[in-house]
């Protein structure tokens, strides 16, 4: 139990600017096996980036609320998984080679193509979830269950399809320099069992109120096949900010997939 703790605290450091104990540090061997919680890592962005939505609710306009549930959500993670979506757009879209794309990637300044990614992700996941929101509330007196679950869902689900590249795919980068080359050595059945079983349930617990939402997975994984034989096309492989953008992207995928389900079938 006590490795465990420690495995999970490793996984909480390593993903989100939320404090941990003093002991805990980003060890290899602990940090490869930090997978199986990642998504478990979704529970706790969603429920906090809900909180803060429902809080903010209370007072000011469910745009609003959106708008800084989004923000609760970018400051508990240390916005890591949206640099890495900017990082992937300013890459590949500017990049012709491998080497020139991972170079691109590994540069910290944010181009043109991160920045105009980054606003369009920004306002789809704004629209909507503001969206899926107004829906529940009108249509649903479980709407506040509903939404809880929507926040986490996402969150989760999303987090489960990027770490599962790990599973299927090489890591890209030859250089043991790279804070995301300790998870891509090795995993066991523990850490893809533990990824699923956390990246899964709060969907089965969403389904409960409609079993249709349960589609919503066909999307989301449709996306996370195309990403990744895009980013293996193009660098062989993937990197940690390929994994970021694919919880970023799928992550948008899945709310799109809630509102077209709620709404059209």
């Amino acid at each position: 139990m006590k490795k465990e703790l420690h495995i999970f605290f490793t996984c909480l450091m390593f993903y989100t600017r939320i404090p941990c104990p003093k002991n805990i540090t980003h060890h290899p061997d602990y940090l490869n096996k930090a997978t199986r919680y990642f998504p478990f890592i979704g529970w706790i962005v969603g429920s906090i980036s809900f909180l803060s939505y429902s809080l903010f609710a209370q007072f000011l306009s469910t745009e609003t609320a959106v708008i800084l549930a989004i923000i609760a959500s970018i400051l508990t993670t240390g916005a890591f998984h949206e640099d890495g979506f900017a990082d992937v757009c300013d890459g590949f879209g500017g990049g012709w080679t491998k080497e020139k794309i991972l170079m691109i990637m590994k540069d910290s300044a944010i181009g043109a193509y991160g920045a105009i990614g980054l606003v369009l992700l920004f306002l789809l996941k704004f629209k909507l979830l503001s969206e899926s929101i107004v829906l529940f509330q009108v249509y649903d007196s479980m709407a506040v269950f509903k939404i809880l679950l929507l926040f986490i869902s996402a969150h989760s689900l999303s987090r489960l399809v990027a770490i599962s590249i790990v599973f299927t795919h090489q890591y890209s980068r030859d250089d043991a320099s790279s804070k995301s080359k300790p998870i891509a050595k090795q995993y066991t059945w523990k850490e893809v069992l533990g990824s699923f079983f956390f990246g899964l349930i709060p969907l089965i617990l969403f389904s409960y109120f409609d079993l249709k939402i349960l589609y919503a997975i066909i999307p989301v994984f449709i996306a996370r096949y195309f990403l990744a034989r895009y980013f293996q096309k193009w660098i062989d492989g993937y990197t940690g900010d390929c994994l970021g953008a694919t919880q970023q992207v799928c992550e948008v995928v899945f709310y799109l997939s809630i509102l077209f389900l709620w709404k059209f079938i």
